[in-house]
């Protein structure tokens, strides 16, 4: 795992997608990004990971200019999955898995047999391991390739989405196996439509609206009641303890 390096957006936009979003993320955090449908929350992960190039501004990993870094090299920091991941041609689920190795095509077998290993059994598959991905569930499936991007060992783990197939027992490992990414050094960048989710597990979230970063903070604050009804527009409150807590909503004008 490449750890510690910062991750960063630098006044970016995109065809009217995205309109001069700067942030600065730190490794070691959660970080969820939040907001309404067509906010920008996707787009904005995809220039993280380098995937779409924005019309204006920059991307940087630490020092260097993310569109200039050698593929490889991009490809071993960050892993990336998508919201609405494809596999090309049937396989095993070990297979599919040891897809997240080809960045690192020198790395002795014993480092990739490891980091396989380590991945299947971080997402509960091991009783599936020899199984077509084509027999899988629509959960298991979600389970097979998020341990892809985790095989890669990345120093950045982007994800759009992963909690939204799971069911709650997996969604809690997930969770727990995230954060644990994170208290090994490595960023963690989440988009995420459950705002409970990014309440009791991010330590940072970006709300987005109309392609434009309009609260970034701790989620106490970043997602607080005032928010909530002006960027989603419904009256809400937060019930439980910090950690655990639930969102109570009621659309306005009822």
């Amino acid at each position: 795992m490449t750890a510690g390096i910062a991750l960063a957006a630098h006044g970016i936009s995109l065809g009217g997608r995205l309109d001069n979003v700067g942030v600065a993320l730190r490794p070691g955090e959660v970080t969820a990004i939040c907001g309404p449908n067509g906010a920008g929350k996707s787009t904005l992960l995809a220039c993280l990971a380098g995937l779409l190039a924005p019309d204006h501004g920059t991307v940087t990993l630490g020092d260097s200019d993310l569109a200039a870094m050698p593929p490889v090299t991009r490809a071993r920091t960050i892993g990336f999955l998508p919201p609405t991941p494809e596999v090309a041609w049937d396989m095993t689920v070990e297979t599919l898995v040891s897809l997240g190795r080809i960045p690192w095509p020198g790395a002795p077998a014993v480092e990739a047999q490891t980091a396989i290993a380590d991945a299947i059994t971080a997402m509960d598959l091991a009783a599936l391991r020899h199984r077509p991905v084509s027999r899988l569930s629509g959960g298991e499936r979600a389970r097979a390739l998020m341990a892809r991007v985790l095989a890669t060992r990345p120093g950045w783990l982007l994800a759009d989405e992963p909690l939204a197939n799971l069911d709650l027992a997996h969604a809690a490992a997930l969770i727990a196996r995230l954060r644990d990414q994170a208290r090994g050094g490595a960023g963690v960048v989440l988009v995420l439509h459950d705002l409970a989710s990014a309440m009791n597990h991010a330590d940072r979230v970006l709300v987005l609206g109309g392609g434009r970063l309009l609260h970034d903070g701790p989620p106490d604050r970043a997602l607080d009641a005032d928010v909530i009804h002006r960027v989603w527009g419904v009256a809400g409150r937060w019930l439980g303890e910090p950690g655990a807590r639930a969102l109570s909503l009621e659309a306005l004008g009822r």
